[in-house]
């Protein structure tokens, strides 16, 4: 009701991004592939049992589908601008911090240790719900949305209040910028009928040449201000197409060194899958039991191929992900560098 009710004067599904909307998506997806974890964990640790204890992977399950419906409930809320809303996830932080980080003390009290999984992905849990619990703090701080007289009324982008402007990267959320999605509609009228320059619409502000030689110039100016003793020459011009352009260039870097970094799991996952299998016999053996219940280890985990295989699968997905990333920033920059020039 809330994110409906507010939707007024938007001509975009995209409305604005709250603070630290990046780093909340970050932080949830770290927190997904860490319960994953837990759920392989438990049922691993549940299959080398001699009975059957559920409470070893059912609630991770319950906290993965939590946190898949924090971040969908989120991203409902940041389109309507309705920060309100936000109260609820700031009170299942809390909660999820404070159960973790009892169940951490638990565990620290029985003498688990480093040694465990179990105790260092529970670890990792209380970290990751102590951010994403900053996180929502900082909303309140800057919003102002609640606890305070005067709320902060913040207005959609420019670009967003254009009709003509549907070039929405800049703008979506981050799983649809990695994946692309929002140009889905794109796509669905590519494939019905020619498209044509009405139907693809202006640049945004940032990427029409007229900024970026804004940019470019005031950066020029800048370096003939500092070396205004020295003569000009073509090493001014590349200092200020460095301070210009530099930083999304080095995102691009960053994404590309990511990628080949994950491009060595590949080739070991596949090596230790090949020694299980080769082995004959995959089945864990743990010696370490606690509270009546196994706890193993981080390499008696990935010892077994089946987990291996499922992190084959999530580093071939981040590698690809990553790589695609990197040459979107390296064009999209060598498009504005050019118009600039």
């Amino acid at each position: 009701w809330g994110s409906q009710s507010s939707k007024v004067h938007i001509h975009h599904s995209t409305w604005l991004h709250f603070p630290g909307h990046n780093l909340r998506w970050i932080l949830t997806f770290i927190l997904l592939f860490v319960l994953v974890c837990e759920i392989a964990e438990g049922i691993v640790s549940d299959g080398v049992s001699e009975s059957r204890h559920l409470h070893l992977y059912m609630p991770a399950g319950m906290a993965f589908l939590a946190a898949i419906t924090s971040v969908v409930y989120y991203h409902n809320i940041e389109t309507s601008n309705f920060p309100k809303l936000l109260i609820a996830l700031l009170f299942y932080w809390t909660l999820a911090f404070i159960t973790k980080t009892i169940k951490f003390v638990k565990f620290c009290d029985n003498g688990v240790g480093f040694s465990q999984l179990r105790f260092c992905l529970t670890g990792l849990l209380v970290v990751l719900y102590g951010m994403l619990l900053a996180v929502e703090i900082n909303v309140i701080r800057v919003r102002r949305y609640v606890f305070f007289k005067t709320p902060k009324e913040v207005k959609p982008p420019e670009d967003l209040q254009d009709l003509g402007v549907r070039f929405l990267q800049p703008f979506v959320n981050l799983l649809s910028k990695g994946t692309y999605w929002w140009m889905n509609t794109f796509i669905k009228t590519a494939h019905k009928k020619p498209i044509d320059l009405k139907t693809i619409g202006k640049l945004p502000i940032a990427m029409r040449a007229l900024t970026n030689y804004i940019r470019l110039n005031e950066a020029f100016e800048a370096q003939k201000n500092k070396r205004s003793s020295s003569p000009q020459g073509s090493r001014s011009i590349w200092r200020a197409l460095c301070c210009a352009f530099g930083r999304p260039l080095l995102l691009s870097s960053t994404f590309r060194i990511l990628a080949d970094l994950l491009g060595f799991a590949g080739p070991l996952c596949i090596s230790g899958i090949v020694h299980n299998v080769g082995k004959g016999n995959n089945t864990i053996r743990p010696q370490t039991k606690i509270l009546g219940v196994f706890f193993i280890s981080s390499q008696e985990f990935l010892s077994n191929a089946y987990v291996l295989a499922v992190l084959l699968f999530f580093a071939l997905l981040l590698q690809r992900t990553f790589l695609q990333a990197s040459y979107y920033v390296a064009i999209e920059t060598g498009i504005n560098l050019r118009g600039a020039i």
